[in-house]
């Protein structure tokens, strides 16, 4: 057994250790191109398989101890940087991410890849329920809204508690997210619609009619009417209830981005 197979608690370290979720993970990364960057590889059960498939291979794991092992056991072939992800700084050119990430880092992880601006796919392992709230499923979340005309997020299988050693508290699941190749919103007007989703989402009243309203995103309630009619939305939805394309709608509607001429 590997000296290191508890695990370290402060680096969130559960292995994942089921041979099925690997090569289900696998089958996804084959579906993509491009140099392959991998997060916190602990013992390298992602590692060696992703090592197999002839492409650049970058695995930056924060333990150094475990940064050493790997570099013995993968050989020169791969490059295994001791770093901490959320500092390591991504590559310019196209790349893809992998990764069975540490639990308590799932958001900050997302964060710090949503802005960065080069990779095309993220294949992600992290918490079954937080898999699910980023892919939207049952009602999109604030961040998934601010960043869905860039990326699709897409859920994967939910991988039992069982498959990590140590067997963390709750089920991991897959998340897929992948950067589209024409944005539905110019990358320039990223901040003003964010804005807009903010308001949206913080913003008070029984329905998206009153919510539009009272934050004066159109000028009034019978515009606020109009565009739902338009766009298919009931008044009474909710922001969680709009789909990408709505929202995109509403952005275009309230006058905060240029018209289409102008793009």
């Amino acid at each position: 057994m590997s000296a290191y197979s508890h695990g370290r608690h402060e680096h969130g370290q559960n292995f994942l250790t089921d041979s099925r979720v690997i090569a289900s993970l696998m089958e996804r990364v084959a579906s993509t191109t491009g140099p392959l960057i991998e997060i916190g590889p602990g013992e390298g059960a992602l590692s060696r398989p992703l090592a197999g498939i002839g492409r650049s291979l970058t695995a930056v794991e924060i333990d150094p101890r475990l940064t050493e092992a790997l570099r013995l056991a993968l050989g020169p072939a791969v490059t295994v940087i001791n770093d901490d992800f959320l500092r390591y700084r991504l590559p310019s050119h196209p790349h893809v991410i992998v990764g069975n990430i540490p639990f308590h880092l799932t958001t900050a992880i997302l964060r710090r890849l949503l802005h960065a601006p080069a990779w095309t796919d993220a294949v992600l392992l992290m918490q079954w329920e937080v898999a699910r709230r980023r892919a939207g499923v049952g009602a999109s979340t604030m961040m998934t809204a601010q960043w869905a005309p860039w990326f699709t997020f897409e859920l994967g299988e939910r991988v039992p508690r069982a498959a990590f050693t140590p067997r963390p508290g709750v089920d991991g699941g897959v998340l897929h997210i992948r950067r589209r190749t024409t944005p539905l919103v110019p990358t320039k007007n990223r901040k003003a619609f964010q804005a807009l989703v903010h308001t949206l989402y913080t913003g008070r009243g029984r329905g998206l009619g009153e919510i539009i309203t009272r934050a004066k995103i159109l000028p009034s309630q019978q515009a606020a009417q109009a565009w739902a009619e338009r766009s298919g939305v009931r008044p009474t939805a909710l922001p969680s209830d709009l789909s990408v394309v709505q929202m995109v709608s509403l952005f275009e509607s309230s006058g905060a981005a240029p018209p289409r001429g102008r793009r």
